[in-house]
């Protein structure tokens, strides 16, 4: 049972994850935390502001508003969010690839993005975005080489993995929207 499991506290606590993006961007996003064990933490980000709302193939996938579940893995060079519009439509899959989050209490987590991004749409369509982001943050030495090869050696595998229908894990698909938004204590 996670320690905010008790009969006085009902809804599911806020971290605070701060998200480096080289060379010196750090946001500190604050998301409920509807589950947590051993392979996964799952947190929703509700209510976030874009402007402008993020646009991949010229479709709004994020605007202001917009809610995203977040599935993040302990060790894994990458998190996932599912993407919705305000409206709750849901609009794709999202992966991140990162450093492994350092999770320094259960409500403080750190990472660093790696600039390179996994996206597959409803339309199942896998795509590899901001290769030319990478590059940059390698010329401008925001990043070394070594981890910039560990970043597209973790996107390759989970393009392989998706391709045969190996990833994302089964986790992924048994969590909605809906239910995040209706969980009051998730655990094991």
């Amino acid at each position: 049972m996670r320690p905010w499991a008790s009969e006085e506290m009902t809804d599911p606590p806020l971290v605070d994850i701060h998200y480096l993006r080289p060379p010196d961007k750090e946001k500190t996003f604050t998301q409920r935390l509807v589950w947590s064990d051993p392979t996964v933490r799952i947190t929703l980000s509700t209510a976030v502001t874009f402007d402008p709302p993020i646009t991949i193939d010229d479709s709004v996938v994020l605007e202001t508003g917009s809610a995203a579940l977040w599935f993040t893995f302990p060790g894994a060079w990458h998190d996932i969010g599912l993407f919705h519009r305000a409206d709750c439509t849901y609009t794709g899959l999202y992966a991140n690839i990162l450093t492994p989050c350092v999770f320094e209490t259960e409500y403080l987590w750190r990472t660093t993005d790696l600039f390179l991004d996994i996206w597959i749409g409803t339309d199942e369509r896998l795509q590899l975005l901001d290769e030319d982001e990478l590059v940059e943050a390698e010329e401008q030495g925001w990043v070394t080489a070594e981890v910039a090869d560990r970043a597209r050696v973790e996107a390759r595998t989970l393009i392989k993995q998706a391709e045969a229908g190996a990833w994302p894990p089964p986790v992924v698909s048994e969590w909605s929207l809906s239910r995040a938004q209706t969980s009051q204590i998730q655990t094991p």
